[in-house]
């Protein structure tokens, strides 16, 4: 039995899912949090239910790998390191360099660093992850899964913008997306629940978290997706804008006395539901908010999401389903209720009464021509099962 390890870095933090293949269970998981930063923490959660907390330094990403692998050992999750596969590493971006997962070496390590232009809030923390983990397991293959690698196969049409050809050619400017490692997932799970093969299903599915992009699936590919050379594009999200017109940095510059950066940082950190309702980029917090713009955060957020949903059934034709991931697709039912009852136009039939709680399931009366369902992401697992594959160890 091998044993992979599954990682999402972050700036100041990692989250960890430990899988045992053939079978896919997980037998740890936890996060090193507020790593380099005050009242750090290190969590770890065992197949028993067992979670045990260390509140300790951990300056570094490194001294972080090191508390990681000492746990699994202690905790007798691992014997020997050479029990481990590989572990494989979340990494945002990999514009048209990365068409696959791939396994790291230092020469690809650089090029990840030298991609941090298109995701620089994401990219370098997910380097700096991968490199500290070569560095304390040299012998353990360090696998990168881009989340950009399910839409390769966007048409020029779909990925080109309207502005001179050169931009593409000279600069890379391009939609490369977003969440494919997730909507990779929840495709072909839908597939096996509607019965439908998935590399003949169309599907249109809805990653709405803080974070959030909507991806048309043609034949179990992405065909077009909302998230742009940036995850900035697309529909209003938490902290982000989605889309805007480019004119609007121009007059906030011209008018605000803002820099260039001090826009893009608005538009990333301080617009979305949060900047509409001025309460927070939580949608939890707009259910219970009494302020006026509460609601309204709540109805542009579906309101964008529908016309997504809108022209992307235009592109495809026909549809086999909608569905909902990621933490607000897979919590918040009065989302999905808002976003479903658009649809009732192509035949979905919402089932408000399944809508009302959580968990894998249909959403959609057993007769609608269309169906809507809850399928929760499952990243980590995807990322393991390619360390799998690319190691051949399967």
């Amino acid at each position: 039995m091998k044993k992979v390890l599954a990682i999402n870095s972050g700036s100041s933090s990692f989250k960890y899912k430990l899988f045992t293949f053939p079978n896919e269970e997980v037998i740890a998981s936890g996060i090193a949090d507020r790593v380099g930063l005050k009242n750090a923490v290190f969590k770890i959660k065992l197949a028993n239910g067992r979670e045990y907390i260390n509140n300790t330094h951990i300056p570094d990403q490194e001294a972080a790998v090191n508390l990681l692998i000492k746990s699994l050992k202690q905790y007798h999750v691992i014997d020997s390191l050479t029990e481990l596969a590989g572990i494989g590493h979340r990494v945002v971006n990999g514009g048209e360099i990365f068409k696959d997962s791939t396994i790291i070496d230092q020469a690809k390590l650089q090029q990840i660093y030298d991609l941090a232009d298109l995701a620089p809030l994401h990219n370098i923390p997910e380097a700096n992850g991968i490199k500290a983990f070569m560095q304390i397991l040299p012998n353990v293959p360090q696998v990168a899964v881009f989340d950009t690698s399910f839409h390769q196969t966007l048409d020029p049409v779909h990925y080109l913008y309207s502005i001179p050809y050169s931009y593409y050619e000279d600069y890379g400017i391009r939609k490369y997306g977003a969440h494919g490692t997730s909507v990779d997932y929840v495709v072909k799970r839908a597939a096996k629940l509607m019965g439908i093969n998935h590399n003949i299903i169309n599907l249109i599915v809805c990653h709405l978290g803080s974070g959030a992009s909507i991806t048309a699936v043609k034949g179990g590919k992405s065909y077009d997706t909302s998230m742009g050379f940036s995850p900035l594009a697309g529909v209003t999200m938490g902290t982000r804008s989605g889309d805007l017109d480019p004119t609007v940095v121009q007059r906030l510059m011209d008018k605000a006395g803002m820099s260039i950066d001090e826009v893009i940082n608005v538009l990333n950190h301080k617009s979305g539901v949060l900047g509409i309702s001025g309460v927070s980029s939580d949608m939890r917090d707009l259910i219970e908010s009494k302020e006026k713009n509460a609601k309204l955060a709540r109805r542009i957020f579906i309101n964008r999401v529908v016309r997504y949903i809108g022209a992307y059934i235009a592109e495809l034709g026909h549809i086999d389903g909608i569905v909902f991931t990621a933490g607000v697709g897979e919590h918040d039912p009065g989302i999905r209720a808002g976003v479903m009852s658009a649809f009732k136009y192509i035949g979905l039939e919402p089932d408000y009464k399944a809508n009302q709680t959580d968990g894998e399931k249909f959403l959609s009366k057993p007769n609608s021509k269309v169906k809507a369902l809850i399928v929760p992401t499952n990243e980590e697992l995807m990322i393991a099962r390619d360390v799998m594959r690319l190691t051949r160890q399967q």
